[in-house]
């Protein structure tokens, strides 16, 4: 005969609770939302879209750092320090403000804050890219799971 006492089961629920809350939490982690709301690709799903021709991904890096990783196949590499930065992206973008631009950087930090800054100019259709080249919270980078790279120009 099994025990089901209030103790017994207050000790399966905490336990429950421990399992299923880590399990929430580590998906949180490993998935963020930006608080803006923008829509997030992880770096395989962006690397599909761009050869497809589904959205533009601009690598927003600098060209120190292009040079020492490469550029992900399928990224236009534009440094978001230009001040021309939002005209060069609308030229690439045809004049098009619909049209989906993912963003990567590094880690996620300097995309995720972009995205911001193009909704403020008028883009309505950006997604981050928050694993970046090297990885961040949201999963280990284009580098580590080993998608292709072309050097830089």
């Amino acid at each position: 005969m099994t025990d089901f006492s209030p103790t017994r089961r207050g000790l399966l629920f905490c336990i429950g609770a421990l399992v299923v809350g880590s399990t929430y939490g580590a998906w949180v982690y490993t998935h963020p939302q930006p608080a803006n709301g923008t829509p997030v690709l992880s770096v395989q799903e962006a690397h599909r879209a761009a050869l497809e021709g589904r959205i533009l991904l601009i690598d927003i890096r600098r060209p120190d750092e292009w040079a020492r990783t490469g550029i992900g196949v399928g990224a236009l590499p534009l440094d978001m320090r230009r001040p021309d930065f939002i005209a060069a992206l609308d030229r690439i973008a045809a004049g098009d403000p619909t049209r989906a631009v993912a963003l990567i950087c590094a880690r996620g930090v300097r995309s995720a804050r972009l995205t911001n800054r193009l909704a403020q100019a008028g883009f309505t259709n950006t997604i981050d890219v928050p694993e970046g080249m090297q990885g961040s919270g949201a999963g280990p980078g284009w580098l580590a799971k080993g998608l292709p790279v072309l050097a830089a120009p």
